[in-house]
């Protein structure tokens, strides 16, 4: 079976990618104009024209750090990997600025699940040209080849567990290697997920090993610049399924900046 038809397949079947994301937010309050130097990129979060809900979960994600720690700067094109609501994609909005350019990518199946409920948050959040430096793009990836190699960084967060225990490693290389194509040579590709133990059923508790997203990332092309323990949590013993009380948001997570060497 080829890289193409395992992406196809991969998102043929309604499994449930994002449902670690949280139900469907609220619409956010109309965005401020943007400055025209960007300001500190904390600050811009914690402005009430974000909503309530996304700075409410900030605590758990702690998106400055992964912008900064991904090296994501103002003027970049960003790629937000299975955007679902776009919670990172207007966090990436902020940090490029008004000389940089996000895109939302979304499989038209997680437009469509939950009775469309990542279509309506997206579309709240994106309404009346509220983040002008973001486009969305609703298609898998083996329709956005036109892209190829146009990226500064892509990020996917708490999808790529879900794609490997869903589908299985062929399906998730193929993924890994369709992203690879898209960034430039020196890109950056992010990958943030929930902590997974050897041996555990890690697919019941929606849970990868970090060590099958590096052995999968190194084989589709991806070296590893950095680990960090940014959503590092000790006290998650792994054995706990994500959504589990008091666990949920605050799972111990992994962060990897993946690069694309330069040519």
């Amino acid at each position: 079976m080829t890289n193409k038809s395992l992406i196809a397949v991969l998102f043929s079947t309604l499994f449930a990618l994002v449902a670690c994301s949280g139900s469907e937010p609220e619409a956010p309050p109309a965005a401020e104009p943007m400055a025209e130097a960007p300001a500190d990129l904390r600050t811009l979060l914690a402005s009430d024209s974000r909503s309530e809900e996304d700075r409410a979960r900030d605590a758990g994600r702690k998106p400055a750090d992964i912008v900064e720690f991904l090296g994501i700067e103002p003027g970049m094109r960003v790629l937000d990997v299975i955007a679902a609501g776009g919670y990172y994609t207007e966090v990436l909005s902020l940090a490029v600025g008004p000389d940089g350019h996000v895109v939302a990518q979304n499989p038209p199946v997680i437009l469509e699940m939950r009775e469309g409920a990542n279509e309506k948050a997206i579309s709240a959040r994106l309404a009346d040209d509220r983040l002008p430096n973001v486009s969305r793009m609703n298609s898998d990836f083996e329709d956005i080849a036109a892209d190829a190699g146009t990226f500064d960084a892509a990020i996917t967060a708490l999808n790529f567990h879900d794609i490997y225990n869903s589908r299985g490693p062929e399906a998730a290389l193929a993924t890994l290697q369709a992203i690879y194509s898209l960034l430039k040579p020196g890109g950056v590709f992010g990958i943030i997920d929930h902590v997974g133990a050897a041996g555990a059923d890690n697919a019941a508790l929606h849970r990868v090993e970090k060590s099958v997203a590096i052995e999968t990332a190194k084989a589709a092309g991806f070296v590893v610049d950095g680990d960090a323990n940014i959503l590092a949590n000790p006290a998650d013993d792994h054995t706990q399924g994500v959504f589990a009380e008091g666990l949920r948001g605050n799972t111990d997570r992994f962060v990897l900046k993946l690069g694309k060497p330069p040519e």
